[in-house]
């Protein structure tokens, strides 16, 4: 009997726990929800409140007119474009009459008379390049052509045909140097005689037996050679020497020189 006591009140100790601790659940889980509530309540509170305007649904069977259309706004690209001035009338000067040059045609070349005379003062007391030039067989044609009787073409004879005897004796017109001495193809054996004055003189066709050689001086009328066979490119005619003077480096006519 005393152990069934023993057991009555173990458990009725144990029950009075069991309750006890489910009350104590119950006012957590009250106390949990009424927290919760209060909190909720809050949250609402600070959610700001907006009035949205009221949208008004057009019925669907009723035609709507008045939309205005989206239109979308066009964008011209454009380049600037620089155009420069366009003068039509361009200003115009003035000159005065005094001041207004018109150029001149070249200056024509001293006519053939006029440089012989200027010849003729620089170069005085001239000797005779042979012993007679009376036979002229070929003047100085100045400039124009005149048909080669040899060759048969039309050429400038920028020299003159003194007719002579083969071994005749050729003599200096005027003083000078020596400056070459050549056998050339067509005009033979020829000498250059220099006068230092602006003067030379030319003489082709001598014989090979020269009696002077480049870089002797002579003095006018001093013996250079003699007179040889003629030359290639004037074969046709009579034996003769051909002279040629020339002033400055244009040809003249040796003859007014030498006082013909």
């Amino acid at each position: 009997m005393k152990k069934n006591e023993l057991t009555d009140k173990h458990y009725a100790k144990g029950s009075k726990g069991f309750y006890a601790a489910l009350g104590i659940s119950a006012v957590m889980i009250g106390a949990a929800c009424l927290f919760a509530h209060k909190q909720g309540d809050r949250i609402a509170d600070m959610k700001p409140v907006t009035n949205k305007p009221a949208v008004h649904e057009a019925a669907v069977d009723r035609q709507v007119t008045n939309i205005p259309k989206a239109t979308t706004p066009a964008y011209r690209v454009t380049t600037a474009v620089v155009t420069m001035p366009i003068f039509t009338d361009a200003p115009t000067a003035t000159i005065p009459a005094a001041e207004i040059s018109v150029d001149a045609p070249p200056a024509a070349e001293p006519v053939q008379a006029e440089a012989e005379e200027t010849a003729a003062q620089d170069m005085t007391d001239l000797k005779l390049p042979v012993a007679d030039i009376s036979n002229i067989i070929n003047p100085f044609s100045g400039g124009e052509l005149v048909k080669n009787e040899t060759t048969g073409s039309w050429q400038t004879h920028n020299g003159v045909d003194i007719a002579a005897e083969v071994g005749a004796e050729v003599y200096a017109v005027a003083g000078g140097e020596v400056t070459a001495v050549k056998n050339d193809a067509l005009w033979g054996v020829t000498l250059l005689l220099d006068h230092k004055n602006g003067y030379t003189t030319r003489y082709c066709g001598l014989n090979a037996d020269l009696a002077v050689q480049e870089g002797d001086k002579l003095n006018g009328g001093d013996v250079i050679g003699t007179v040889g066979g003629s030359a290639d490119i004037e074969s046709s005619l009579a034996p003769h020497i051909h002279i040629e003077m020339t002033h400055n480096g244009a040809f003249i006519d040796p003859l007014p020189l030498l006082g013909s």
